[in-house]
């Protein structure tokens, strides 16, 4: 017998059962009588296996009950079992379901609002693309995320999977050519270079150069709890790179994107086990050299002579956006968090596509 809340399924077995017993027959010689095995049987009587056609006919032979009761009996089993099945499945995935940021992934746009809590559960599911939302927590999809957070929780980890999931619906959209890291090591200069342009004049041109090395780059809104910068996974035959514009610094973007592409290019993307701290820490230290490398960044520190001229200078000298040089100088705790923040370019996120600058 198979349970839920609402249905009960009794497999045709049952009746055999009792058919046995008001007839004094044992399993054993019932088997004998039915030409088959001892284990089959106890398999059948306990709805472990399927109740055939040529069973029924079988059954027929030694009860004398008609081949099409036992179908009959059959095809209610299966059916109500479905339901079974169904509805226990729902009851795990309600858990699961309250654990998603439902009400801002709805308020983005990426779900449909709905007033029960079973279709939130079927919402997600469809979202997710999968049967059950046990699935997302049964197999390695989120281990296999390369990203750049501020903190780890439970509650983050399932607000990584929605956001990874609108990224992963978002960049099929995107065409790109085939993997090529060697391309994307050769391309780092000109898209460091790109930090000195207007947002409108920068984002076509860094997804069309990530695209030309199978990089789909993507820009979502942040989601709460997530306390995610970007994140970096593989989808098929392309790379995704999802990017939030989360605290809207300039600097903050694009040492975000630096270290993504860090994670592709140092081999820290799709694996098994996840990536490490150590791992993290090398991306780090990978978007770091690239923005600023250190002995250049050393040089200027050394003459310790810091006006917004002489940052403004060392920015244009070197080809990198102002706030950036800001941004190291305070993360490295040689000024202040507050100094010189009016040199930081503020962005904020108004479409997929472009991150116009907010204010100087």
């Amino acid at each position: 017998m198979f349970t839920s809340e609402s249905f009960i399924a009794t497999p045709p077995g049952a009746t055999v059962k009792e058919q046995l017993k008001d007839r004094g027959i044992s399993q054993k010689e019932f088997a004998v009588r039915m030409g088959m095995s001892e284990k089959h049987i106890s398999k059948l009587i306990n709805g472990e296996v399927q109740l055939t056609p040529e069973v029924a006919e079988r059954l027929e032979m030694v009860l004398g009950i008609p081949s099409r009761f036992w179908n009959k009996l059959e095809a209610i089993f299966r059916e109500k079992l479905a339901k079974v099945r169904l509805q226990n499945e729902i009851s795990q995935d309600l858990d699961i379901a309250n654990q998603f940021p439902f009400v801002e992934m709805v308020r983005k746009g990426w779900l449909s609002e709905v007033s029960s809590s079973i279709e939130r559960v079927i919402e997600l599911r469809k979202f997710f693309e999968v049967a059950n939302l046990g699935i997302l927590l049964g197999n390695t999809c989120l281990s296999r995320i390369a990203c750049r957070r501020q903190a780890l929780t439970e509650k983050g980890n399932f607000a990584l999977l929605a956001w990874a999931q609108r990224a992963k619906i978002e960049a099929r959209s995107i065409p790109v050519k085939t993997i090529n890291l060697d391309e994307l090591r050769d391309k780092l200069p000109k898209l460091r270079r790109l930090t000195t342009l207007d947002p409108e004049l920068f984002c076509p041109e860094l997804k069309e150069l990530l695209s030309e090395c199978g990089i789909a780059l993507v820009f979502l809104p942040h989601i709460s709890g997530s306390f995610l910068h970007g994140a970096t996974f593989r989808d098929g035959k392309k790379i995704v790179i999802g990017l939030t514009v989360r605290g809207k610094d300039s600097d903050k973007f694009w040492f975000s994107l630096f270290h993504e592409l860090g994670h592709v290019l140092l081999g820290h993307v799709a694996q098994a086990d996840g990536v490490t701290e150590e791992e993290e820490n090398e991306a780090d230290s990978f978007a770091k050299e690239i923005l600023i490398p250190t002995p250049i960044f050393t040089a200027f520190i050394e003459t310790k002579c810091f006006s917004e001229d002489s940052i403004r200078t060392f920015a244009k000298e070197n080809e990198v956006l102002c706030g950036i040089v800001v941004g190291r100088m305070q993360k490295e705790g040689i000024i202040p968090f507050n100094r010189f923040n009016k040199l930081k370019t503020k962005y904020c996120l108004r479409s997929k596509n472009t991150l116009p600058p907010k204010d100087n």
